[in-house]
């Protein structure tokens, strides 16, 4: 993953806030799937579906290696290969000594978070290979060199206009805003590059031990062109996108469309454990299968954050997420954007390089309620705050900010002892008021607390207390009946 600065999170933020195009993208995906998805959870006939698949997810992971090794098994039994790979260099590594022992020259990639948290794509073009993204969506974020700004819905933030003078300069065509028009630009373009691929590469949503198989969907089917015809295919797995059972795989699996989008089955599901077989006249003539770690052991062995290997990745998080409906995925400057972005990437690639992500949700819990497998992430963000504010050598996590810490030491004391309170907020009406413009309102602080202002204007302090306005209207009213008789023997 590369390096999240702070500057980088609040500029892009500030941008995609500012983008009237991104806005609208963002409002009407809400809309339709944020709500959608809210709605199919209460009107689901079997209500405790969500329930029993973070149990089995939860139980997965508990005897992680386990099934690990009953899938890798399996799969060899079906002629595959399979390559565990303890960093995500070591996953590249397997790759490309693949493809140079069969001479690939051009690589097809289904939608695939996992090559792009590794960053495979640049490291097959530097020994010659070209790298052809064959989802529409990636695609155009190919084309256009940019990065995905959602896990589902990667060009969300560009418009049909953008994306026709894209096809214009890059393929050649007349330019058209028609969406069909230019879906059938794309899909002749892939189609050239399908038929001379030499090798396919891709994901994996799900993988059955019980079965000894991997399991794609899509909406497209350039997932099963590109596992199909390339006499090569190699499909990287976090090693924790596993279920036990066929019977739990189906259940995961209708979670996973429904909350992705509100579909009960995608339109194409593709089974992959192995090569073809010799009475088949579809399929590669190998199979590689790359079970990736790159830090997954380190979270699997913390309690307080395994909750988060449970994701199935249906994105049904950034659909309700306030915060990405207003700044979008680059902000986030990751593979893993919105909610989940915010606990995984700290978590993969260091809490302190990503604190941004971890402090700039707003622990609403709307995603912990749309979630499918009902994952707690704001539990899970309040303790990332807790490592930056404390420290963890567990997660070799620094004090992020030690004057904020400070800061708020000094106010704990103070809301703590009713005097230095009172006093404090006596001086405070004094010192308040050079900051107090015509409109009665603080434009302008300084210091550590300017950050509160740059954006809103706050109100002063109030002239009088809930307290004293309390005591100054009750003061000489007294308790009728017992309580007038407590209060006499006080």
């Amino acid at each position: 993953m590369n390096p999240t600065q702070s500057s980088d999170y609040r500029t892009a933020a500030v941008a995609g806030i500012g983008s009237e195009r991104l806005q609208k993208s963002l409002h009407g995906l809400q809309d339709r799937f944020g709500k959608g998805a809210m709605k199919l959870w209460a009107g689901m006939e079997d209500r405790e579906m969500r329930s029993r698949v973070k149990d089995s997810r939860m139980r997965t992971l508990e005897h992680l290696d386990i099934i690990l090794a009953e899938l890798a098994k399996n799969v060899r039994a079906r002629g595959g290969q399979v390559y565990f790979a303890e960093t995500g260099q070591d996953a590249i590594d397997y790759t490309i000594e693949v493809a140079k022992k069969n001479e690939v020259k051009r690589v097809v990639k289904g939608k695939s978070m996992t090559s792009m948290e590794i960053n495979i794509d640049p490291a097959l073009e530097n020994e010659g290979i070209e790298v052809v993204e064959t989802d529409l969506g990636e695609y155009i974020i190919q084309l256009a060199g940019d990065k995905p700004s959602h896990i589902i819905a990667p060009c969300i933030h560009l418009d049909r206009n953008q994306i026709g003078r894209l096809f214009t300069d890059k393929l050649g065509i007349d330019y058209t805003n028609d969406p069909p028009a230019l879906t059938l630009a794309a899909r002749k373009a892939l189609r050239e590059k399908l038929l001379s691929a030499d090798m396919g590469l891709t994901g994996c949503n799900l993988a059955c031990a019980e079965t000894g198989h991997i399991s794609l969907v899509s909406n497209e089917g350039n997932i099963r062109m590109a596992t199909t015809m390339p006499r090569v295919l190699v499909a990287l797995m976090g090693m924790e996108r596993v279920v036990a059972t066929l019977a739990e795989h189906r259940e995961a699996l209708q979670l996973l469309t429904r909350g992705a989008a509100l579909q009960k089955l995608s339109t194409y599901v593709s089974f992959l454990g192995g090569p073809a077989a010799e009475d088949d006249p579809d399929g590669p003539q190998e199979f590689h299968l790359v079970i990736i770690d790159n830090g997954r052991c380190k979270i699997l062995a913390d309690p307080e954050f395994r909750e988060v290997l449970a994701c199935i990745r249906c994105g049904a998080c950034l659909n309700i997420c306030p915060v990405y409906g207003k700044i979008g995925g680059h902000a986030y400057n990751s593979p893993y954007c919105g909610p989940i972005g915010a606990v995984i990437t700290p978590l993969l690639d260091g809490i302190n390089k990503h604190a941004d992500l971890c402090k700039g949700e707003t622990l609403c819990g709307a995603c912990r309620e749309i979630c499918p497998v009902e994952n707690d992430l704001p539990r899970m963000l309040a303790a990332l705050r807790h490592k930056l504010a404390y420290g963890s050598d567990r997660w070799n996590t620094r004090q992020h900010n030690p004057a904020e810490a400070y800061a708020f030491s000094f106010w704990r004391l103070l809301v703590t002892n009713a005097f230095l309170y009172r006093s404090f907020i006596a001086i405070g009406r004094i010192f308040q008021w050079p900051f107090v413009k015509k409109n009665k309102m603080i434009k302008k602080m300084a210091g550590l607390a300017s950050g509160w202002t740059a954006h809103r204007d706050l109100p002063p302090i109030a002239g009088r207390t809930f307290s004293e306005l309390w005591k100054e209207k009750y003061r000489t009213t007294r308790p009728a009946g017992p309580a007038a008789k407590i209060e006499e023997e006080k």
